[in-house]
């Protein structure tokens, strides 16, 4: 629990330094780091890690991600990319002496492209109006989420969520997890107007904290479902009490995307 807490003491201001002080390039170069993490540790898991092209290839696909949302999403570009990427793979499976799978294949493709877009959603929502005061969001409502829903189910924890994937989780604290994801929007909403002269609209902030807790819990039980799977008790020991970046951050996986999506058509804050 301690290395827990200390990986949250030091990371957390880290995150906030790159979301809110750095320049915007900065984002999408962390991404990229992160996004490279995270298909060593899904082709670790799976066992496609020995087919080095294929790692490599999903790489790369993982590293351009990020920069195409930041210079604006061609979808020449992208079309590009993962034609290339097909290529190379196809080439790869046909003429490798080695036995490269389709399994492994799909999970390359997941890996390198699939993962990345969603959490690479930040750099869309950091292009939106007033995105210092968005791009936060994903990280309030998974991160407060987890935290409520790990100290309700240790103190209140008696009925088993999934057992099968994850048998420390209790229905207990899923629902920890949604009053702490609303609290901590409804907070953050005070924060926003008492710190920094904005209107918060609170119904859109609770409606987006009921359901950024809902997929934040849904892509933790996703990524424990892959690690069922494949028979890992974690993606690996980078995050001392945590396991690897998809440990931390699978949950965030599933909320930047949303977040992008209701930040899009919907006003959180007016200023």
């Amino acid at each position: 629990m301690l290395s827990r807490v200390l990986v949250a003491v030091v990371g957390i201001p880290l995150i906030l330094i790159v979301l809110l002080f750095c320049p915007p390039v900065c984002l999408p170069i962390v991404l990229c780091v992160l996004n490279v993490l995270i298909v060593y540790e899904l082709l670790w898991a799976t066992g496609a890690l020995k087919q080095k092209r294929l790692v490599v290839y999903a790489a790369i696909l993982a590293m351009f991600v990020p920069f195409w949302y930041y210079f604006g999403g061609s979808m020449v570009a992208f079309v590009v990319a993962v034609f290339l990427f097909l290529t190379l793979v196809a080439l790869d499976a046909v003429t490798s002496a080695e036995d490269v799978t389709f399994e492994q294949i799909c999970m390359s493709f997941f890996a390198g492209l699939v993962v990345p877009m969603m959490l690479s959603a930040l750099v869309l929502i950091a292009d939106e109006d007033y995105s210092n005061f968005l791009v936060v969001l994903p990280f309030i409502s998974a991160f407060i989420s987890d935290a409520f829903a790990l100290f309700a189910g240790m103190l209140f924890g008696k009925h088993k969520l999934a057992p099968k994937l994850s048998p420390k989780k209790t229905i207990e604290g899923s629902l920890g997890g949604f009053v702490g994801a609303v609290l901590g929007c409804f907070a953050y909403g005070l924060i926003v107007e008492l710190a920094f002269g904005g209107e918060a609209d609170y119904f859109v902030l609770l409606l987006y904290g009921l359901l950024a807790s809902l997929l934040a819990q849904l892509g933790d039980l996703f990524f424990s479902y892959i690690k069922r799977e494949y028979g890992i008790k974690d993606y690996g020991k980078l995050l001392p009490g945590h396991g690897g970046i998809l440990d931390r951050f699978d949950s965030v996986i599933f909320c930047a995307p949303f977040t992008f999506i209701m930040v899009h058509y919907l006003t959180f804050f007016q200023f």
